[in-house]
């Protein structure tokens, strides 16, 4: 018995990047793509994308958490100079604001 994979290998085999564009309905750019990731990585599968990176580490989070939780009703200015003072991070009221609010905290 034949596969789904197995039985798309035998129909693009051999084929031009046209054809196999064609067979699949992806545009030819996009079967390049494809195939140009298969020869480098070995594998389709979406890879992590460059960028900036978070501003807050795990330790951050951790502490911004245990922070909310010893008080809710802290502002986000105290709370980035009591992250500065205890924990020696440089973090501005805006960013935490913006952290507590990938963590559910609201309001």
């Amino acid at each position: 018995m034949q596969t789904a994979s197995t039985n798309i290998c035998e129909r693009l085999c051999n084929k031009s990047i046209r054809e196999m564009s064609l067979l699949v309905n992806i545009p030819r750019l996009t079967v390049y793509d494809i195939i140009t990731t298969w020869k480098q990585l070995g594998t389709t599968a979406t890879q992590p994308q460059s960028g900036r990176p978070h501003k807050m580490t795990e330790r951050g989070q951790h502490m911004l958490k245990r922070t909310m939780r010893r008080s809710h009703q802290l502002s986000a200015e105290s709370i980035s100079k009591d992250l500065q003072t205890s924990c020696g991070f440089k973090i501005s009221t805006a960013t935490v604001c913006r952290e507590l609010y990938g963590m559910d905290f609201h309001g």
